[in-house]
């Protein structure tokens, strides 16, 4: 069987800290900040939904704190509901002229919740009871980035969590590691390019990626595609309403064995900066990732 553990992110590159806690803003002074929520699998009774909370806070110019929430739920007779609440600790130093490197720690919690005694397989010792299981998250990962390139490697927890009822297991958590890579290419003064890729490979399981291409017009809108392996292709588009105010949304047409029985994914992002000491007013272009 194939499967997916971790809610995954067609715009996760507005929010790498999701798989990478070393990931960082690098801008002091702004405070960023974004929601997010995607529907997976419409029309598919019981698919995930995610809904995510975050910021990133440069506390100075080598320190950045990240806070992430992550609420996702699936299951529809038997329901599990997945809260994750972490906080990532990143540390940057310059290595070259051009290149930082970023170390970044994350700790928090998962509070896994299990419902099955509504079901009609109660009577099944593994979904006789309802339970609900905190455990514990210790992640780490590296960040390189200069102005226009980033690289990073990650696994957002090492330490995996086994769920039992009565005894019996409901659920095993692996370990995820994440590789990250893009580039800014300008193209003119008006249009940057940027290919991105995203590595993901879980313990005992099938290695996959994202593979992406954006582009950022004007400064001001954004459109990009992109294509999950064996999974889906997907459309992006994103349009900064104002220097701080910025909303994303992506469609993923699926084109694995599950597209004849859902109408595609749906995810939208809010973000938004909080520009503590008029930093937007020194720069003329936004960051690109």
């Amino acid at each position: 069987m194939y499967g997916q553990q971790e809610p995954q992110y067609s715009q996760y590159m507005y929010n790498m800290s999701t798989v990478n806690p070393g990931y960082v803003t690098n801008q002091s002074g702004l405070i960023s900040t974004g929601l997010l929520y995607r529907k997976q699998w419409t029309g598919l009774a019981g698919a995930p939904e995610t809904g995510n909370v975050f910021g990133h806070i440069p506390l100075n110019e080598k320190i950045e704190l990240s806070v992430n929430y992550v609420n996702d739920q699936i299951g529809e007779a038997i329901s599990v509901n997945n809260h994750f609440f972490n906080i990532d600790f990143a540390y940057i130093t310059r290595i070259s002229d051009m290149f930082k490197l970023s170390y970044g720690l994350k700790a928090g919690f998962n509070s896994f919740q299990f419902n099955a005694t509504d079901s009609d397989v109660s009577d099944d010792p593994a979904f006789s009871e309802n339970t609900s299981e905190l455990g514990l998250t210790i992640g780490a990962g590296l960040f390189l980035f200069s102005n226009n390139f980033y690289a990073g490697i990650s696994s957002p927890n090492l330490l995996p969590n086994d769920v039992s009822i009565t005894e019996v297991g409901v659920a095993q958590s692996k370990t995820h590691i994440y590789a990250v890579s893009g580039y800014v290419f300008d193209v003119v003064d008006e249009v940057k390019l940027k290919p991105s890729l995203v590595v993901k490979q879980v313990l005992d399981s099938p290695m996959t990626f994202d593979i992406s291409l954006n582009s950022l017009l004007y400064d001001r809108f954004e459109l990009g595609i992109s294509y999950r392996y064996e999974d889906a292709f997907i459309a992006l588009a994103g349009i900064n309403i104002t220097k701080s105010l910025k909303v994303g949304y992506a469609y993923d047409f699926s084109t694995s064995d599950l597209s004849g029985y859902n109408n595609g994914s749906h995810e939208i992002v809010l973000l938004y900066n909080f520009d503590l000491l008029n930093f937007s007013n020194k720069y003329t272009s936004p960051r690109f990732f």
